[in-house]
């Protein structure tokens, strides 16, 4: 575990000290249960760019198309054959 300092108004500090005495649990149980709470509740953003994309041109909701149509040029382009030797 890693050691955090929080700083709390003084009414937050009040309710959470009663809290822990009320239900016999340690004041920094209680705060880890409530932050695992919230941040299990939080949506994670999509991407904005993936891939060769990234520099922020495509965003992901339009990588599906953007990924098809460089395909599609990539497989349009005539294949450069060299000899090895």
């Amino acid at each position: 575990m890693e050691k955090t300092t929080l700083y709390l108004t003084a009414d937050l500090q009040v309710s959470l000290r009663d809290l822990s005495r009320r239900t016999g649990r340690p004041q920094a149980e209680i705060i880890r249960e409530a932050l695992a709470t919230y941040v299990a509740g939080q949506e994670r953003p999509w991407p904005q760019a993936i891939g060769s994309a990234a520099d922020g041109r495509v965003p992901a909701r339009d990588s599906s198309a953007w990924i098809r149509e460089e395909w599609s040029r990539a497989d349009a382009r005539p294949v450069r054959r060299t000899r090895s030797g």
